[in-house]
C-alpha cells in the first residue's frame, strides 16, 4: 500500500540512501563542468546556419518542430510514463527524498495524477501554472502553447531546491487508462506524450505486476516510441511484493507484453525493482532489487554526464531533416518550373507532381545526388498537407537563397551538418577525456553514440 496508507503506530522502515548520493554524486562539491561557452557556440550555430533555411522553406509547419533557445539551453528531461498507480509519482519522490515534505507528489492506490507535471530545479518551493510556463519564453516549455488552453490547465511546474534537479528535470505524466476515451481528457493526450518523447533523455516506462495488460492507449504509445528505443528503460516496480516464482512469472509475461511491440534486435533493458523508500519485504531479493537500482541510477548519471553530447547530437539530427525538406521543396519547385508552360493551370500543374511525386523522380532525385540516407526521408503524404497550406509558389529556389555577405543558406547548413557541430562535439570530447579522438579522425555517425562511462 503506499505511503500516505499506513497509519499504523509501527512505522515502516526506511531503507538507506546512502548509495542514491554516492551514484548521483549528490554530496560532491566540485563545481559543474562549465558549459556555458559550448551552449553559445551551438546557439550560434543554429542561428546562423540551421534558423534560416528552417524560416524559409517553413520546416516547423512540416514537422511542428520549432527549436527555441530555451530548448538549446535546457537541462537534460526524464520522462516516466505507464499505467496509472504503478509507482510513477512515488519513484519521483524517493528519488528526490520528497516523503514525508511539503513538497511530495500525491501518490495512491486510486488514479491521483492527472497533470503532466514537470518538477525542476529553484531556490525555493514553489508551484508554477501551466499558462506561466507557456508564457515564459526563456524556458523550454513554451511551444506546449500550441496545444491550447485545456492542456495548459492540466500542466503544472514544481520548483525545487534539490542537487539532483539543478543538473536534470524530471516529467510525470497522468497514468494510462485503458477503457478511457482519447476525448475525455479534453487535449491531445497523444500529441502532448509526443512533444514529450521527442525530447526526453530518458523514458523510464513504468509497471507494476498487477498492470501488465497492455490495451490501446499503451500500444499507441510505444508507437509514438518508435525511434527512441536507445532512451528507453522498462521498470518492474513493487517487485518486492511478490514471491521468487511468481516474479519470475510475472517479468516473464511482461517480455511477452512487450516483445511485439518493441520490434528491435535486442530486447529492451527491464529493470525489477521497488522504487520507493520503505524496506524490501522481507524474504525477497533485496540484493537483486538494490543492485538493479543503482544500475538504473547509472543510467541517469549517464544521461546527465552525456548532456552537451546528446544536445549537440540533437541539433545536428534537427539540422540534417531541415537540409533534406529544404532539397526536397526545391526540387518540387525546379519540377513546377520545368513542366510550367505559358499557356499551363499551374494548380492544376502542380497537383500532378504532389500527387505523384515518384513519376517524376522528386525522392529518388534526392536520393541519388545527396548523402541523405532513405531512412531520414519524410512521409510523401505529408507534402500533400504541406503544399495544402503553402502554395508551391511562395517559396525560392535553392539557388537563389544566397547573399554577398551572408553566403548560401544551404551550404552554410551543409558546413553546419559536416564540420561546425563535429568539431563542437570533438571540443567536449578533448575536453573531457584526452585521448578522445575529434570528430574529423573517427567521423561521427548521425547520432554520436555515448561513450559508456561508469561513474
Amino acid at each position: 500500500s503506499p505511503p500516505e496508507e499506513v497509519e499504523d503506530a509501527s512505522e515502516p522502515t526506511k531503507r538507506d540512501r546512502s548509495h542514491l548520493e554516492n551514484t548521483l554524486k549528490l554530496n560532491e562539491e566540485k563545481p559543474a563542468d562549465d558549459v556555458s561557452g559550448v551552449l553559445q557556440r551551438l546557439r550560434k550555430i543554429y542561428h546562423s546556419s540551421i534558423k534560416p533555411l528552417e524560416h524559409s522553406y517553413r520546416y516547423n509547419e512540416l514537422r511542428q518542430h520549432e527549436i527555441t533557445d530555451g530548448e538549446i539551453t535546457s537541462k537534460p528531461m526524464v520522462l516516466f510514463l505507464g499505467p496509472w498507480s504503478v509507482g510513477k509519482s512515488s519513484m519521483i519522490n524517493y528519488l528526490l527524498g520528497l516523503d514525508n515534505t511539503p513538497y511530495q507528489l500525491y501518490t495512491g492506490a486510486e488514479p491521483t495524477t492527472s497533470e503532466f507535471t514537470v518538477i525542476m530545479h529553484g531556490p525555493k518551493l514553489k508551484t508554477i501554472e501551466g499558462i506561466v510556463m507557456a508564457a515564459d519564453s526563456a524556458r523550454s516549455f513554451s511551444p506546449l502553447e500550441k496545444f491550447g488552453q485545456n492542456f495548459l490547465e492540466k500542466l503544472i511546474g514544481i520548483e525545487v531546491p534539490h542537487k539532483l534537479l539543478e543538473r536534470v528535470t524530471f516529467v510525470d505524466t497522468p497514468g494510462i487508462i485503458e477503457n478511457r476515451k482519447q476525448q475525455e481528457r479534453g487535449y491531445p493526450f497523444n500529441d502532448v506524450c509526443q512533444w514529450f518523447i521527442d525530447r526526453a533523455d530518458l523514458i523510464f516506462v513504468v509497471f507494476d505486476p498487477t498492470k501488465l495488460d497492455v490495451g490501446l492507449e499503451l500500444e499507441m504509445l510505444f508507437r509514438q516510441l518508435k525511434g527512441r528505443e536507445s532512451q528507453i528503460r522498462i521498470i518492474l516496480n513493487k517487485a518486492d511484493s511478490l514471491a521468487t516464482q511468481e516474479l519470475m512469472r510475472v517479468y516473464g509475461a511482461l517480455f511477452w507484453s512487450l516483445a511485439p511491440l518493441i520490434n528491435v534486435t535486442e530486447p529492451p533493458r527491464v529493470y525489477v525493482s521497488s522504487f520507493w523508500p520503505h524496506d524490501y519485504h522481507p524474504d525477497t531479493h533485496r540484493d537483486l532489487f538494490l543492485k538493479e537500482e543503482i544500475s538504473l541510477l547509472e543510467d541517469l548519471n549517464q544521461v546527465i554526464e552525456n548532456r552537451m553530447e546528446n544536445k549537440i547530437a540533437f541539433i545536428r539530427q534537427h539540422a540534417i531533416r531541415v537540409r533534406i525538406h529544404a532539397l526536397l521543396v526545391d526540387r518540387y519547385l525546379q519540377t513546377y518550373k520545368d513542366k510550367m508552360t505559358f499557356f499551363s493551370d499551374g494548380e492544376l500543374v502542380f497537383r500532378d507532381i504532389v500527387e505523384d511525386p515518384d513519376r517524376f523522380y522528386i525522392f529518388k532525385s534526392i536520393l541519388a545526388k545527396t548523402n541523405v540516407s532513405k531512412f531520414d526521408l519524410p512521409n510523401r503524404e505529408a507534402y500533400k498537407d504541406f503544399f495544402g497550406i503553402n502554395p508551391i509558389t511562395s517559396f525560392k529556389l535553392l539557388s537563389q537563397q544566397c547573399s554577398y555577405m551572408g553566403g548560401c543558406f544551404l551550404e552554410k547548413i551543409e558546413k553546419a551538418i559536416t564540420r561546425e557541430l563535429p568539431d563542437l562535439l570533438g571540443s567536449i570530447g578533448l575536453g573531457k577525456k584526452p585521448n578522445v579522438l575529434s570528430c574529423d579522425v573517427t567521423g561521427c555517425g548521425e547520432t554520436p553514440k555515448n561513450r559508456y562511462r561508469k561513474p
